[in-house]
């Protein structure tokens, strides 16, 4: 039988989702097994027929980065291996973020040194982006969709395009189970000004939309942080469930306790100045310290204790008078790796002690028969072809899709903040329709100016909204390999509904308080293409500028760009480049066709004064609808280039 909660995932039962509704619960049945570690969850583990992730190992030797003189890494060497959870910690301002980024590519702005290795050959990161899931340390989801939503969403768009709905279904119900995400999968992530799930839920969802992708390399800035012991350990079993399918995890993590470090795999402890102090297996850490005389006191935690170390809060003698500033030196000397030349004066103070080179102990290496078994599946995995980890995801009419159905809820539980702008433009028709009638010797200049500077400025500032709240959303979207092309028409689309609607609401109450000569389709038109032009010009406001800046630039231009095109004293260049000197246009003659009889006089020579021309009603509805399409193009670009 399908649960409640199932029935909410769907409308529409099908034979196909109850399929995998009933292989969602025997997955979970298993999972629950494999957790308590019995015999029959071993070997059910072992049988399970299920396919087998496309496996990525990276590798980096003499790995640097600096901007101009200061070095934020230096010569980092290692692998993050599959299979395996790995923990990066340190000091803060030792590089930890910094190393995340080398790791998955980014490295614009830094200059770098050394070589990484993807499954065992130099290639770009950025190539594998399909295959690589992030976790950013700040909490980017969508407040105005519900957990199962944004993870549903990521699902859809970022694993396989030959992948059917039911499969998706069943990575959609483990990843909610094992990050236990049940009981609020129907909750609304919420924002700063609506309350929604607590903010332990929210960064789960935040691994969620990752995890639902099914990534070969799993990289996550700071999951633990802000989390109690409960939830820290049940996300670090999720996480261990995803190595068990051979993921590469590798987390930044602050201060965990000695259970949730010992859930780790291996251990990597940078020092200030991007200097790896240890990288190796978590058991063998306390091992090598005590090699070199730091042996962790009782009651203490050792990732914290190590760092205290290296801070210099904890003094401790070790052996051959060696100071905490030399331990990443002694790492690089115990693994052979070269030393840089800015470290080659700190060889002088160590050189007699050589024991320190090789203090690992040999019965804390893997047997031979560990060695052989992990270096045969690494040859096994590593052998895989390209086009496996290329992986096929749905193209842009797909995605174009799953953005305008999402862009349409969001819309929808906005409805509040729609009517508003409704209302306000009722009440800009009813001030202009009775402040500023039209008068037939000048066709209404002036209230065409203040309808064009009122509309401009009140749905340009509304248009703000459909990208400035999302900057960060879309920008971890495009790193993710999604659509641009897909997302910007998706939201443009879906304003297009309050393009052709506000002309209708503007108009219902100017017309009924001014009356002017001109039609109500001919004003409609003129509007329609005025609003579609100012939207343009708000995305691209919105994508250049920060919030209060756009939203002042937005106020600011509308009113400057309708003084300087309805100005008939200036260059007629000058006022061409500006919308509004169309829209202008447009009404005046949209008025002026309607005179007839002895008005015929007054209408040609006020058309001669203004330099209009009666039969240029449709190139003027065409050139602001350009500037619309222009404004539009622009706003793209910036958003593909501007970050």
């Amino acid at each position: 039988m399908r649960s409640k909660n199932h029935e909410n995932l769907t409308q529409v039962p099908t034979e196909g989702f109850g399929h995998a509704y009933n292989q969602a619960d025997t997955d979970r049945a298993m999972k629950t097994n494999n957790d308590k570690l019995t015999f029959s969850g071993v070997v059910s583990l072992a049988t399970e027929i299920r396919p087998r992730r496309p496996t990525l190992e990276v590798a980096f030797r003499g790995l640097t980065l600096s901007i101009g003189k200061k070095k934020l890494l230096q010569c980092v060497t290692g692998k993050l291996s599959p299979g395996r959870v790995t923990a990066i910690m340190g000091p803060s301002g030792a590089g930890k973020t910094t190393f995340l980024n080398a790791v998955l590519g980014k490295t614009s702005g830094y200059k770098k040194d050394g070589v990484v290795l993807i499954n065992g050959l130099p290639g770009l990161m950025q190539s594998y982006k399909k295959i690589i899931g992030f976790v950013p340390q700040d909490d980017i989801v969508h407040g105005n969709l519900t957990v199962e939503e944004n993870l549903w969403f990521s699902s859809c768009c970022r694993l396989s395009k030959g992948m059917s709905r039911s499969h998706k279904v069943r990575i959609l119900e483990r990843v909610i189970e094992s990050l236990g995400l049940k009981e609020i999968r129907n909750s609304l992530v919420g924002t700063v000004e609506k309350r929604g799930i607590s903010g332990g839920q929210r960064k789960r969802v935040n691994v969620g939309i990752e995890m639902v992708m099914e990534p070969s390399l799993l990289i996550l800035d700071e999951p633990t942080t802000g989390l109690d012991s409960a939830s820290s350990q049940l996300l670090l079993r999720a996480l261990r469930h995803e190595a068990l399918e051979g993921v590469n995890v590798c987390a930044v993590v602050h201060q965990p306790s000695y259970t949730l470090f010992n859930m780790f795999d291996d251990f990597v402890l940078l020092a200030r100045g991007g200097l790896i102090a240890y990288h190796g297996p978590i058991y063998e850490v306390e091992t090598y310290f005590a090699g070199l005389g730091i042996k962790v006191p009782d009651r203490e935690n050792p990732p914290d204790y190590f760092i205290d170390i290296l801070e210099g809060i904890v003094k401790t003698k070790m052996r051959g008078n060696v100071t905490p500033k030399h331990l990443p030196l002694l790492w690089m000397l115990h693994n052979g790796y070269e030393v840089p030349d800015d470290l080659q004066k700190d060889l002088e103070n160590i050189d007699t002690i050589r024991e320190l080179y090789t203090v690992r102990s040999i019965s804390s290496e893997q047997s031979s028969e560990e060695q052989s078994e992990n270096t045969d599946s690494v040859h096994r995995n590593l052998s895989q072809s390209n086009e496996l980890l290329e992986r096929k995801t749905p193209g842009v009419f797909a995605q174009y899709g799953y953005y305008l159905g999402r862009v349409a809820k969001q819309r929808l539980r906005e409805a509040t903040q729609q009517a508003v702008d409704y209302l306000i433009l009722c009440i800009a028709g009813i001030c202009i329709g009775t402040i500023a009638r039209v008068r037939d010797d000048s066709f209404g200049v002036a209230s065409y100016g203040y309808t064009i500077m009122a509309v401009s400025l009140l749905c340009q500032l509304a248009s703000l909204r459909s990208f400035s709240p999302e900057k960060l959303q879309y920008w971890r979207e495009r790193e993710s390999g999604m659509s641009s092309l897909a997302y910007f028409l998706a939201r443009d689309t879906v304003d297009h509904f309050n393009t052709a609607v506000k002309p209708i609401i503007f108009l219902s109450t100017f017309y009924f308080f001014n009356n002017p000569r001109s039609t109500l389709r001919d004003n409609y038109l003129v509007l329609l293409a005025l609003i579609y032009c100012v939207t343009g010009i708000g995305y691209s406001f919105a994508i250049w500028f920060e919030l209060g800046l756009a939203q002042l630039s937005s106020a600011i231009v509308p009113v400057v760009l309708v003084l300087v095109g309805t100005k008939p004293d200036l260059p007629r260049v000058i006022r061409e480049l500006c919308y509004p000197k169309w829209a202008l246009e447009a009404f005046i003659i949209a008025g002026a066709k309607k005179y007839s009889g002895v008005w015929l006089i007054t209408r040609c020579g006020a058309l001669i004064q203004g330099d209009y021309d009666i039969n240029d009603f449709n190139l003027c509805i065409t050139i602001i609808i350009l500037y619309g399409v222009l404004f539009r193009l622009v706003a793209f670009l910036s958003m593909l280039k501007l970050k």
